[in-house]
């Protein structure tokens, strides 16, 4: 947004084989949520810092982990050949914790 940052969650299904990593194609884990499809609005904040403040808060994200758009399907085929390690990334960062959170419905 041009006055604050807006934090969301993107959770979609992981439908990516040995070779497609496209997470953009992927689809969202509860197909007839529409408002869910881009994703849920976390919080906003005023400045990077406080957005990843914010982001850490809701859903445990590590700070040092954050990466740009184009980076993230990297980060994703390196979890993929790694095979899905439930523990930790091939960096040895561990995965987050995803928060037991009930989105409310439209």
């Amino acid at each position: 947004m041009k006055t604050s940052f807006e934090v969301f969650l993107h959770t979609v299904e992981d439908v990516g084989g040995q070779g497609f990593f496209d997470l953009g194609e992927f689809p969202p884990f509860d197909p007839d949520d529409e408002a869910g499809e881009f994703g849920r609005l976390l919080g906003m904040a005023e400045d990077p810092l406080a957005a990843l403040i914010v982001a850490e808060q809701c859903t445990g994200a590590g700070r040092g982990r954050w990466v740009n758009e184009g980076i993230v399907q990297d980060e994703y085929g390196d979890f993929v050949r790694a095979g899905r390690p439930s523990d930790a990334s091939p960096g040895g960062w561990l995965w987050p914790e995803m928060p037991d959170v009930t989105w409310p419905r439209a």
